[in-house]
């Protein structure tokens, strides 16, 4: 009979981690599956719980460190374990594979400190990671944490900083939209990463790219340091280019698929071709928006009605773009406000669906041209693809599958 080990993650409240799917790609012949545990159950869990591998997320990174009997060196200098093993006398072996994740999305990003004044939001268990490996970098380390001399309330004294990096749960799903800080007073601002990857874009993210200061997300940190826990687990290397194949697949398979474009240009048929293709739920949020105002009483078309219409419009996108894997068709004149291209922007990839004028006038608008030229212009402006629809929707679909390279 073969014994499969079993392995997983421990925390306090998971809700939805990506992290078993993660180590199923790895394929490495253990299982994984979520440890949800209370603090005051967290002793009796490490000693007695049925696991062989455990990586450990918030809250507990700090405190499984006396648990452990043996430390890697990495972890004895950081004071932080996120990846645990039990060896086979039952003792805890604790290691800190974030520190290894954290190395490699300063690498895969080009992003260079050396000489360089870094904050770091949050003095957790996973700040005491970043701040290793930026102090091994040659950075100027300054931590902002709570309380203590460098805090929330005079992080204006260090307006000078290059790179902020976000190590603080602040802005993770589903508080999407909750910011340590604001990017405003930083005037020298070069980067910002935040170690959140879902979602995966953040609202201090979002701030820095309206801001044009590059910002990255935390999912090639999450696999990363989920590989180098697999050879943990294992006992043996697995390639790094396991990484990005495994980060692309899952931001592709993370991420919304959002239409936008005119009305008649085949949002609706396009989404339910999308949905036999990929098993994604389709959610129209016109219709939805359209219900909601019905529901109190308006009738769509008139002015009040089309003034509440784009409020719940609002509503609901904040609430459909937190959540992921969903198909999200949308009203011709949904981006106008922009922060509906903010909702979806933060966890979506944003498709405009093209089509000849004269087939939208023939279909469904009554717009001029130069209405309609001026609207696609702005559409232009949000789209990260615009996907020429003036041929067979078959054709479309491929278009739109091929650039999301089939892995959805």
């Amino acid at each position: 009979m073969i014994c499969i080990k079993q392995c997983g993650l421990l925390g306090e409240k998971l809700g939805h981690s990506y992290s078993p799917e993660i180590h199923s790609m790895l394929s490495c012949g253990y299982s994984y599956e979520l440890f949800e545990c209370a603090p005051d159950d967290l002793e009796k869990f490490l000693l007695n719980g049925d696991f062989f591998g455990l990586n450990v997320t918030v809250p507990y990174k700090k405190s499984v460190v006396k648990y452990c009997s043996e430390l890697s060196e990495i972890a004895k200098k950081i004071g932080s374990v996120n990846t645990i093993v039990r060896r086979e006398n039952g003792i805890l072996y604790g290691d800190n594979t974030d520190y290894f994740g954290f190395e490699y999305m300063l690498c895969k990003n080009g992003i260079d400190v050396a000489g360089k004044k870094v904050l770091i939001l949050g003095s957790g268990g996973a700040s005491l990671s970043v701040k290793a490996v930026l102090e091994k970098s040659g950075a100027n380390v300054v931590v902002i944490s709570r309380s203590g001399e460098d805090n929330y309330k005079n992080i204006f004294r260090h307006n000078n900083a290059k790179i902020i990096v976000n190590a603080t749960p602040v802005g993770m799903f589903p508080n999407n939209w909750n910011s340590p800080i604001n990017l405003d007073i930083f005037s020298c601002l070069e980067s910002v990463l935040d170690i959140i990857y879902n979602p995966m874009r953040t609202s201090l993210m979002l701030q820095a790219e309206s801001l044009r200061i590059k910002n990255f997300g935390g999912l090639d940190m999450l696999v990363a340091q989920a590989k180098r826990s697999a050879e943990i687990f294992v006992g043996d290397k697995i390639d790094n280019a396991i990484i990005e194949k495994i980060a692309r697949r899952l931001a592709i398979s993370m991420q919304n698929i959002i239409l936008i474009g005119m009305s008649g240009c085949g949002k609706s048929t396009i989404a339910k071709l999308l949905k036999m293709a990929t098993g994604r739920k389709i959610i129209d949020s016109e219709q939805i928006a359209k219900q909601k105002t019905k529901n109190y009483g308006f009738n769509i078309g008139t002015e009040d009605s089309e003034i509440f219409f784009k409020d719940n419009e609002s509503l609901v996108l904040e609430q459909l773009g937190k959540k992921s894997a969903q198909i999200i068709s949308t009203s011709e004149g949904c981006l106008g406000n922009n922060k509906n291209y903010l909702f979806l922007h933060q966890n979506g990839i944003i498709f405009l669906l093209r089509r000849d004028f004269n087939l939208i006038k023939n279909n469904e608008s009554n717009l001029s041209n130069d209405i309609l030229t001026e609207r696609e212009s702005f559409y232009y402006k949000f789209a990260d693809f615009i996907i020429d629809n003036n041929g067979s929707p078959k054709q479309t679909l491929s278009k739109i599958l091929d650039i999301l390279g089939r892995n959805v």
